[in-house]
């Protein structure tokens, strides 16, 4: 389980796109606990909020369906409004992004069917252009 740093979004594969919005929902049913998101727990719920959006934002712009939001808004229906910020802006910072672009790398070399080379090298201009 791992949310991806929230820069590398647009760059997910579908595999792992799809992947992240089963796990915000498994988070969104049963607060799940694991070593690699537990972070998020030390931030308010604004901040997973603002990253779903993020992740259905990129879905909707890939062409991809979202059957329910059900768990996702009884997760979040005590919610006010929201400000604009990044989210996990302390645990999503450079060590992290290296992190999941080395785990996305490593798909690449590998093989991963839906990780086309287009997507890896706009990945890995992205990364070197220093950003974070």
């Amino acid at each position: 389980m791992r949310l991806w740093h929230v820069d590398l979004i647009a760059f997910l594969p579908k595999g792992q796109l799809l992947s992240q919005w089963r796990e915000l929902n498994s988070i969104f049913a049963k607060e799940d606990k694991h070593i690699l998101i537990n972070y998020i727990y030390e931030y308010p719920k604004d901040d997973l909020f603002i990253y779903t959006e993020m992740v259905i934002a990129e879905m909707k712009k890939r062409g991809y369906q979202i059957r329910t939001f059900e768990k996702m808004n009884k997760y979040f229906e005590a919610l006010g409004a929201v400000e604009a910020k990044t989210p996990f802006k302390q645990h999503h910072n450079r060590e992290y992004l290296d992190i999941c672009f080395y785990n996305l790398k490593e798909k690449y070399i590998r093989g991963q069917k839906d990780y086309d080379e287009d997507k890896y090298h706009q990945l890995c201009m992205f990364v070197n252009s220093n950003h974070v």
